[in-house]
C-alpha cells in the first residue's frame, strides 16, 4: 500500500508561486511514476505534470508548461510541483498521483488546495 502525502498548498496572488511536494512511501519506486492532477468538485480531473522515478521523463498538460516544474528528491521519496507565473485559473485542489508503468494511476494523496487572487 503506498501512501502520498501532500503539501505546500495556500493562498498567493497572481503572477506569484507556490511549491508542492509529496511525500511517497510503502514500497520500492524503481518501475514507478509519479504526477500530479487538478480538480475542482463537480468538475473532471486535469493532469498537470509527471515524472518518472527513474530517469529524467517528464511530462506537462499544455496549460502549464513553461510555468510548472516536477521534480523529484530521490532521497527523501519526494516529488515536488513547482509553480511559477499562477494564474487565477490555477485555483483547485491539486493531487498527488502514483501509477506502476502500463498500470492505471491507482495511488492518491488526500489532495491540497491551491488559490490564485486576482
Amino acid at each position: 500500500q503506498v501512501q502520498l502525502v501532500e503539501s505546500g498548498g495556500g493562498l498567493v496572488q497572481a503572477g506569484g508561486s507556490l511549491r508542492l511536494s509529496c511525500a511517497a512511501s510503502g514500497r520500492t519506486f524503481s518501475n514507478y511514476r509519479m504526477g500530479w492532477f487538478r480538480q475542482d468538485p463537480g468538475k473532471e480531473r486535469e493532469f498537470v505534470a509527471a515524472i518518472r522515478w527513474s530517469g529524467s521523463i517528464t511530462t506537462y498538460a499544455s496549460s502549464v508548461k513553461g510555468r510548472f516544474t516536477i521534480f523529484r528528491d530521490n532521497a527523501k521519496n519526494t516529488v515536488y510541483l513547482q509553480m511559477n507565473s499562477l494564474k487565477p485559473e490555477d485555483t483547485c485542489v491539486y493531487y498527488c498521483a502514483g501509477q506502476v508503468l502500463g498500470s492505471s494511476w491507482s495511488d492518491w494523496g488526500q489532495g491540497t488546495q491551491v488559490t490564485v487572487s486576482s
